[in-house]
């Protein structure tokens, strides 16, 4: 879809209105909208944007996966209405070949800067809804991701990153998954910043990863009926995964099933768990009725890694947590440097944490 005249617009002002507050002018200095209807190309009217434009999806459903790789460009829909779905033949397209639905790509030298996905839904992908990698500023907002086989909103190798008023449900596995990289092992890599913020993530095995990462924030999200709310894994390579703060999400009730896979033990009624993770502060979060029989089941729970690295230095301050079993607090990170202040809560493993 190339660049339309203003006079072929008229009749979407209304819509743009509705995305952006009010009909501005849809061609202004160095900056034009493109509009998209069901049936024409996504990926052609990406293609044509230069940076500072827009592409916007009316509503429908289109049967694409796009690769966005030009810097500055915003690629958003007008809600939940507006549904990208996987297409009948991946052939030619590395991102469905992927079995993902949006994805936002850098190259190995240089990130893509400043890309911004908002308000459209997708859902169906084999992989995952909107994945990134090498990205500067990424900004996903408004997203719903739904039934993706792994993850709903993925990115890794990227910085200064923002995921906000999200919803992500019944994924495979995370509804949102931020890791250093996922095809070689490698320290944990600087977000800059990178913040999750006001999510809802419902019925996917993790709401939340973190993975190998350090100085991000996690805040202010809903999470329930997963198998686990929010995992920050972590391990013995150098710099060590942490540095980041969990602060004030609700964590209610993930007490979904989900059976052992090659990398994980059972899940079942994890809260918020840290595995070899270090200067992690856990504080103001809510976390209520996680119940389980899985060795990482409980409210707030820190861990060794996988590989035997214990947990140190973390900070877990100020947290409200009431009926989580087999405790609200569970301290098993084979560390002592570990503090508990000033949570409200009943039951510890071992004693004397709340």
């Amino acid at each position: 879809m190339m660049r339309f005249h203003i006079s072929r617009l008229a009749c979407t002002a209304a819509i743009i209105g509705a995305v952006f507050g009010a009909a501005p002018p849809v061609a202004a200095a160095h900056q034009m909208t493109h509009v998209v209807f069901p049936g024409q190309s996504i990926q052609r009217a990406v293609d044509a944007a230069e940076p500072g434009d827009t592409v916007l999806l009316t509503p429908g459903t289109y049967r694409e996966s796009v690769k966005v790789s030009t810097p500055g460009i915003t690629l958003s829909g007008t809600g939940r209405e507006t549904v990208i779905e996987p297409a009948a033949t991946k052939a030619g397209n590395p991102c469905a070949e992927a079995g993902n639905g949006i994805c936002v790509i850098g190259t190995k030298d240089h990130d893509v800067e400043g890309v911004t996905v908002a308000s459209l839904t997708v859902t169906g992908f084999s992989g995952s809804g909107v994945f990134a990698m090498a990205t500067d500023g990424l900004t996903v907002r408004n997203v719903t991701a739904v039934k993706n086989g792994v993850w709903g909103i993925a990115q890794e190798r990227s910085v200064h990153g923002v995921f906000r008023k999200n919803t992500a449900r019944d994924n495979g596995d995370a509804g949102l998954f931020l890791a250093n990289t996922i095809k070689e092992e490698a320290g944990a890599a600087d977000t800059r910043g990178t913040v999750v913020a006001h999510n809802r993530l419902e019925g996917n095995r993790i709401g939340i990863t973190v993975r190998r990462l350090r100085n991000l924030t996690v805040a202010d999200n809903h999470l329930t009926g997963n198998c686990a709310g929010v995992f920050v894994v972590g391990d013995e390579n150098k710099p060590r995964a942490g540095a980041l703060t969990v602060r004030g999400n609700t964590v209610v009730k993930n007490n979904k099933s989900c059976p052992k896979t090659a990398r994980l033990d059972a899940l079942q009624g994890s809260g918020i768990v840290l595995t070899g993770a270090e200067d992690t502060l856990v504080t103001h979060n809510r976390v209520i009725g996680n119940t389980g029989n899985s060795p990482l089941s409980g409210g707030i729970v820190l861990f060794k890694s996988f590989v035997g690295t214990p947990s140190e230095r973390n900070r877990i301050t100020d947290n409200v947590l009431e009926g989580n079993a087999p405790a609200d607090l569970v301290n098993a990170a084979a560390g002592t440097s570990n503090t508990f202040e000033h949570n409200s809560c009943r039951a510890s493993k071992p004693a004397g944490l709340c």
